[in-house]
């Protein structure tokens, strides 16, 4: 790709980031907005009333910048909770290593790289050259300039495994402190069991009071079995909406909307009373609630909340294999009210393993279909190819602005538009492989999300470009660091783009929220107000997690390939930091809290993204003919590794449950 191409890609996402800022910040003033830019303020009645009309509401501004910044990591916690406050160190995390990473690359490696001659440039003509020439492959094969790429590969593995270790002990250390200061909750001393079985002489509750009673004399106090109870569910759902409609019409004093028609969309039947319509609904709901409930026994499902008098006692149940059949008496910690999901409490082990090989073959397919998007985006990548197939389109392929949107923009937002199906499709898989709790599912998913990313976005654009058709020396693990050596580096701009395309526009359209402003202008126009609770959203960490880590994969990957990356990084992470600050602090609401269990992710895959770069390193060194340097950097990744056995051992099992000393 030429130089001209990437600043029409950055000039098209530059100026649609603005326009979204713009936006937003005279959107935001509208009272109508209110429940798109501030729900959570809304929902919590913190919002000032805007009811008279003002010029300055008209006006673009900048003061949502400065609430972003100002709150610091303590009001942060209280309003976002544990995990808020990591995902906001995760990107603080990156911001930190692409920083280094700039200082090296754009002040040492860059300039090394384009004084090279490997690559045959014309000067006279500078948006027109190719943008190889700021990467290593413009430096010469034997060159001692690549020894200054060698120390800072060095330089920065030091760098990144010492914020590593920092952040993995800070973090494990709050996440104590979130225990410590906690005040006691019923699943503090509670575990789920499943897998009960069933019993001759007594039915499940009597096997788990016997069971437990026997095994725990001075340590168990009392359980709760659970029950189909999807018929009261649903009645309590529908209660729960009838109430806010009364209240909402007792509220209001126009007399107008105390009367309707409770037909379809309140356009049919008689004109009733509403007040005195939903008052007799809630009551009939009422009795059908105490029906059903009377209609309970004999609806046991194979799972139980079984409670201890202390939570060391919770804790031991949890770390003990409990029946002499592994697939039976299962315990696990019980999820917070707020984080249970109750679709699968009655699954059986079998029916889980069969579900958990089903959601595997089922993302395999998944990964192999994508390939299909990627190969598009890679044949629009390369002229010639399009030329070749499509030679009724030469003419128009000569004209320079066309050619430089279809090579530089357009593969970037087909891949974002077709990447924007998959993390509901993730989100689904994860849900039918039996856990019993929201965030069991989001961290699923954010594992899933990640390496199917990692692999599709990183590892097939990189591949297909230049060596798919070496696949047969994929299977010798020797020649890998070789063909990651070709592959990587050629790809350098398309992530440029990619980079600028689904990380500047992804973070304003985040502010922006686009959907949510369109569906809040199509409910004031069709449907009238009907008390409706304003829905508070909770952050996506499923596709938001993995987007920012393959960012910070491709800084680490690239920064001595390809430092020209570096500051379209810089720019979108200093983006994502205000973002998504001020989001957590007016938009989203925590569904579930899971103590910061999402950091050994975040570490696990940074440790991934070293191990990567070290392996390209020693296959671009050994292309480069300078073997002394590729075998020099051997070590690193079983350095990486050692480091990465001591982490796990030090900090992981902080993150797998509390200690005795804590509970």
């Amino acid at each position: 790709m030429i130089l001209s191409a990437l600043l029409t890609s950055v000039g098209i996402n530059f100026g649609l980031c603005l326009v979204y800022f713009t936006l937003y910040s005279i959107l935001r003033k509208q009272p109508g907005n209110a429940d798109v830019y501030a729900p959570r303020l809304a929902a919590e009645g913190k919002l000032e009333q805007r009811n008279s009309f003002n010029l300055e509401r008209l006006l673009p501004s900048t003061s949502w910048v400065k609430r972003a910044w100002q709150p610091s990591e303590e009001e942060l916690f209280m309003r976002a909770g544990l995990d808020g406050v990591v995902f906001i160190r995760l990107i603080l995390f990156s911001l930190k290593v692409v920083g280094f990473a700039a200082v090296l690359g754009l002040c040492a490696l860059l300039p090394l790289n384009y004084m090279g001659s490997q690559i045959v440039t014309d000067f006279s003509d500078f948006t027109n050259i190719s943008l190889e020439s700021f990467s290593i492959s413009n430096v010469n094969d034997g060159s001692k300039k690549l020894w200054a790429h060698f120390g800072a590969v060095y330089a920065f593995t030091a760098f990144i495994c010492y914020l590593l270790y920092v952040e993995y002990s800070d973090i494990s250390s709050k996440r104590l402190a979130y225990y410590y200061s906690s005040e006691p909750k019923p699943e503090h001393f509670t575990v789920l069991v499943r897998g009960i079985p069933k019993s001759s002489t007594d039915s499940l509750s009597g096997s788990v009071e016997k069971f437990f009673s026997e095994l725990y004399p001075s340590l168990y106090l009392s359980h709760y079995m659970v029950y189909h109870t999807t018929k009261i569910q649903k009645l309590i759902s529908d209660a729960e909406k009838v109430c806010r409609k009364i209240a909402f019409l007792k509220s209001t004093e126009k007399d107008s909307q105390r009367f309707g028609r409770v037909g379809f969309c309140g356009l049919f039947g008689a004109k009733v009373n509403l007040l005195e319509y939903y008052e007799k609904k809630l009551e009939d709901l009422e009795d059908n609630v105490k029906m059903q409930q009377s209609l309970l026994t004999g609806k046991e499902v194979p799972a139980a909340f079984v409670s201890f008098k202390s939570r060391l006692g919770a804790a031991i149940a949890l770390q003990i294999q409990q029946g002499e059949n592994p697939t039976e008496w299962l315990t696990e910690r019980a999820p917070e009210p707020r984080d249970i999901y109750w679709p699968f409490f009655s699954a059986s082990f079998l029916s889980r393993w069969i579900g958990n090989v089903v959601v595997v073959v089922a993302f395999v397919a998944l990964t192999i279909f994508f390939i299909i998007p990627v190969i598009i985006v890679q044949t629009l990548t390369h002229l010639e190819q399009l030329e070749t197939w499509f030679p009724f389109l030469i003419n128009v392929l000569k004209i320079a602005f066309v050619s430089q949107v279809i090579t530089g923009y357009l593969p970037s937002l087909i891949l974002k538009m077709f990447l924007h199906l998959v993390p509901p499709v993730m989100k689904m898989l994860s849900s039918i492989q039996g856990y019993v709790a929201n965030s069991q599912i989001e961290k699923s998913a954010c594992d899933k999300m990640l390496w199917f990313t990692i692999w599709n976005i990183f590892f097939f654009n990189a591949l297909s470009g230049s060596v798919l058709y070496r696949l047969n020396l994929i299977l010798e693990p020797k020649e890998i660091p070789t063909i990651l050596a070709v592959a990587v580096p050629g790809q350098a701009t398309f992530f440029i783009t990619y980079v600028v395309t689904n990380g500047w526009t992804n973070a304003a359209s985040e502010l922006f929220r686009t959907m949510p402003l369109i569906s809040n202008f199509m409910k004031r126009i069709f449907f009238k107000e009907t008390g409706e609770q304003i829905e508070v959203p909770s952050l996506p960490y499923s596709s938001e997690i993995p987007s920012i880590l393959l960012f910070g994969l491709l800084g680490i990957t690239y920064f001595y390939l390809s430092p020209l990356i570096l500051p379209f990084l810089l720019v979108y992470y200093c983006m994502a930091y205000l973002i998504y600050r001020h989001q957590l602090l007016n938009v989203y609401s925590p569904k579930f809290e899971t103590g910061g269990t999402f950091w050994p992710i975040v570490h696990n895959s940074t440790v991934f993204s070293l191990l990567l770069m070290h392996m390209i390193a020693v296959g671009i060194f050994g292309l480069k003919k300078l073997p002394f340097a590729s075998s020099l950097t051997i070590p690193l990744p079983i350095i990486t590794l050692l480091f990465n056995s001591y982490c796990r051992k030090r900090f992981l099992p902080v993150f797998k449950g509390y200690p005795a000393e804590v509970c």
